[in-house]
């Protein structure tokens, strides 16, 4: 495969990820001289609460599907369920500063991750503004200069969200799965342009349709079409720690069939192209309980 880029994207949900599986990440990216975009949970870390979840059929054959505990480690799954989590970027501020340092495109991806990914659909608008500005000035602070992007926690968005960025100067967002950089249309305003992504993610195909860890990369791979967008999520608590070597070998294949690996913003039109409009909605994703934001079908322009 020849004349291929593939934006990479590296979510960090929680502290383990962000305090172990970060610099290993900015380690094998710098030996492959490869940057990423990161979006970084700055606030509390209680992901342990999506342990609740197990009452829902879906979400508990995912975590069984996964190998959960083996994938995230007791350390991830527990965290914040009997006291509150810990405040991810007050602690690890120098891990994002060393990312930064790398050259790396750094954006936010939540404040409270877990409570933006169960709650969003019952938040108003002042609450949604809340989370943004608290991650916002959190990542801000850490970085000296403003944040310049951002990435919905589980693909989580709504109009009202949407909305609110758009007073914000981002230069794009990575709210949704789709197949082309665009525009959304929001009560028939345009706001900001999407960067969706538009592969699966380890956690959502592992242990479905005969793929496992000795046919994944060669999988996601085979899902790369050249000449349109492609975007890949990688998260720091699996490729980053337990997945790590697949990452490795991954990063190994790509440089093989000649893969140019970017970080998101690279992947944005020049000033002088169009960029089609289209709109967001709500649908189910295979090997992910629940619904996720994907790009309308067909774009309005």
């Amino acid at each position: 495969m020849h004349n291929c880029t593939l934006g990479l994207r590296v979510d960090v949900d929680t502290f383990t990820g962000t305090r172990d599986g970060v610099p290993r990440l900015l380690q094998i990216l710098q030996t492959h001289d490869v940057h990423a975009s990161f979006f970084f949970s700055v606030g509390p870390d209680n992901m342990g609460r999506h342990l609740w979840r197990l009452l829902k059929p879906a979400f508990l054959y995912k975590m069984w599907r996964s190998q959960a505990a083996s994938l995230y480690g007791w350390d991830i799954l527990l965290r914040g369920t009997l006291w509150p989590g810990p405040m991810i970027g007050k602690h690890l501020a120098s891990v994002i500063r060393d990312t930064q340092k790398a050259g790396h495109e750094i954006g936010l991806h939540a404040w409270d991750h877990h409570h933006w990914q169960t709650q969003l659909e019952h938040m108003n608008r002042a609450q949604i503004q809340q989370q943004i500005q608290l991650g916002m000035d959190q990542l801000a602070a850490i970085l000296g200069q403003p944040v310049q992007c951002s990435a919905a926690a589980g693909w989580k968005c709504t109009n009202e969200t949407l909305r609110e960025k758009a007073s914000l100067g981002f230069n794009y967002n990575s709210d949704c799965r789709g197949e082309s950089i665009f525009q959304p249309v929001v009560d028939g305003r345009l706001v900001t342009t999407q960067i969706p992504v538009t592969l699966p993610t380890y956690d959502e195909v592992i242990g479905r349709d005969g793929i496992n860890d000795s046919n994944y990369n060669a999988y996601i791979l085979s899902l790369l079409r050249p000449g349109d967008l492609n975007v890949l999520t990688i998260h720091a608590e699996v490729e980053g720690i337990s997945r790590i070597s697949l990452f490795q070998q991954f990063l190994s294949l790509a440089k093989s069939q000649k893969i140019q690996l970017r970080p998101l913003y690279h992947l944005l039109p020049d000033g002088q192209t169009t960029i089609p409009q289209g709109k967001i909605e709500q649908r189910p994703i295979a090997g992910r309980e629940g619904h996720v934001c994907w790009q309308a079908a067909r774009n309005i322009i």
